[in-house]
């Protein structure tokens, strides 16, 4: 939107339709001069300033729901990122649940082993004496 007051006193309002031009059927230009009504320019103002207010509003709107969109995004980022680590965590744990009874199989094979070895040293010193 934009006004001009020239030197013979003839003000020209012009109006694009700013963010969305399809939105104003009004978007134009209008003159007045000092002898006419400016009614017509006044209508002219008040339009264009509806349609700035308008278009202001759906960019408010869109902004709005950019912003949803990215509140959700981020939340749902956050939540892969929990679960993920959750799965990191119960895969150590499990991990090192198998190596701990691992360890332990092998601790009591190793003193099975020593136990039969000395059973049978027992056996054998009988027979010597």
């Amino acid at each position: 939107l934009s006004a001009v007051i020239s030197d013979d006193g003839t003000v020209t309002v012009t109006s694009s339709g700013g963010i969305n031009s399809a939105a104003s059927s009004n978007a134009g230009l209008v003159a007045a001069t000092p002898g006419n009504d400016p009614s017509g320019a006044m209508t002219a103002v008040e339009n264009a300033i509806n349609t700035v207010k308008d278009s202001l509003a759906r960019l408010g709107t869109a902004a709005n729901q950019l912003e949803t969109q990215a509140d959700f995004v981020k939340a749902l980022t956050d939540t892969m990122t929990i679960g993920v680590s959750t799965l990191v965590d119960a895969d150590l744990a499990e991990e090192s649940a198998t190596l701990q009874a691992l360890q332990t199989k092998q601790q009591l094979g190793i003193q099975a082993l020593s136990i039969a070895n000395q059973q049978s040293s027992a056996v054998l010193a009988l027979f010597r004496s």
